[in-house]
C-alpha cells in the first residue's frame, strides 16, 4: 500500500463530474489498483476513489504534479499535486480476513450443507472461496451449471453489498466461473441493501437462523 499525503486538487471525468478544490488530502494506492482519496473526516468512506481494475500515471517532465487514474470504462480520475508532504510504501502481506462471530459463522456453515435453500438444483463448489481480496462465504452452482457467489451477513447493509460487488467483479475476469451472479443472504436486510443490489443485479435472501437449526422453515425468502 502507498501512502501519499499532499496539497492537490481532484477532477473526476466520468458518467459525472465533480471537482475537489485545493486542500490537504490523503491518497492511498491500493495493491489491488484502487486509488481512493480521503479527507481528515468522514470516518472510512473516501471524497472520491477508482475502483480496480484500473491504471495509474504519474506525469512526467512539466506534467510531474499530475497523475491520472484510468478505469476500463474510460473513466478519468485527474489527481493534481501542488505540494507532496509524505509519500511511503509499506507491504500489508495477505490479510486473513474478517474473522466471523458464532452466528455468521453458523450460519454459513448451515447453508452450505443446505445448499438447496437458496434455489432447487443448486450445489455447493466451496465455502471460503479464495480470492486476492479475502474468501468469498460460499460459492455454488445454480440448477444451470451457472456460478452463484454468496455474501452471508447477520444484518445486511450497504457496505455487504459493496464487498460482494468487489468479488463478483475479481469472480468474472476467470473465464472458468464467469458468468458469476450473486446472492446477498442475511436474517435482516435493510432497505437502502436491497434497493443497491437489486441495482446491481444481485439476489437477496433472507434467513431464518432458527428455522435453518432445525425448525420447520417457512421464512426463508429469496427475493
Amino acid at each position: 500500500m502507498r501512502l501519499v499525503i499532499a496539497r492537490c486538487s481532484v477532477d473526476y471525468a466520468g458518467r459525472l463530474t465533480a471537482h475537489l478544490p485545493s486542500a490537504p488530502r490523503l491518497i492511498l494506492v491500493k495493491a489491488d489498483g484502487s486509488v481512493s482519496i480521503h479527507a481528515d473526516d468522514r470516518a472510512y468512506k473516501p471524497l472520491n476513489w477508482m475502483s480496480p481494475p484500473c491504471t495509474l500515471k504519474e506525469g512526467a517532465d512539466d506534467t510531474a504534479g499530475v497523475w491520472t487514474v484510468v478505469n476500463k470504462a474510460g473513466e478519468k480520475l485527474i489527481i493534481t499535486m501542488e505540494e507532496i508532504l509524505h509519500d511511503s510504501s509499506h507491504e500489508l502481506g495477505v490479510d486473513p480476513g474478517l474473522i466471523k462471530d458464532g452466528v455468521e459463522a453458523h450460519l454459513q456453515e448451515l447453508l452450505a450443507d443446505r445448499i438447496e435453500t437458496i434455489g432447487e438444483g443448486y450445489t455447493l463448489i466451496r465455502r471460503e472461496y479464495p480470492t486476492a481480496i479475502g474468501p468469498v462465504d460460499i460459492l455454488c452452482r445454480d440448477a444451470d451449471g451457472a456460478t452463484v457467489a454468496v455474501e452471508l451477513k447477520r444484518r445486511g447493509d450497504i457496505d455487504g453489498v459493496e464487498q460482494l460487488t468487489r468479488y463478483l467483479e475479481l469472480l468474472n475476469r476467470d473465464p472458468h466461473l464467469a458468468p458469476v451472479r450473486g446472492v446477498f443472504a442475511a436474517q435482516e436486510i435493510k432497505p437502502q441493501a436491497r434497493v443497491l443490489a437489486t441495482d446491481r443485479g444481485i439476489g437477496c435472501l433472507v434467513l431464518d437462523y432458527d428455522a435453518m437449526r432445525g425448525i420447520e422453515d417457512d421464512k426463508l425468502r429469496l427475493f
